[in-house]
């Protein structure tokens, strides 16, 4: 599935997945308005098989065909610690 990835200018580390035939004015009001003006971050096809760094593609490939758009929040780890974390 294509999609265009989005980060916010809001909120540090939060993305949104949004399926190319989506506009971002076709999303919710308040969802634009909390996120900000988006920039774009990248174009991907993403397949069951692809590999997120922070979000299971399957979880995003629902959410895409479902809504047309996932909407990733930073971690609630800062990226230090979660780094750590994977290194013990």
């Amino acid at each position: 599935m294509n999609c265009r990835i989005f980060r916010s200018d809001r909120k540090s580390e939060a993305y949104l997945y949004l399926v190319s035939e989506m506009d971002f004015e076709d999303l919710p009001e308040e969802l634009r308005t909390a996120f900000g003006d988006p920039g774009l971050v990248m174009t991907l096809d993403l397949t069951p098989v692809s590999k997120l760094a922070r979000v299971d593609v399957k979880k995003v490939l629902k959410c895409l065909e479902e809504d047309g758009f996932y909407l990733q929040l930073p971690p609630k780890l800062p990226v230090e610690a979660e780094i750590s974390k994977w290194m013990a």
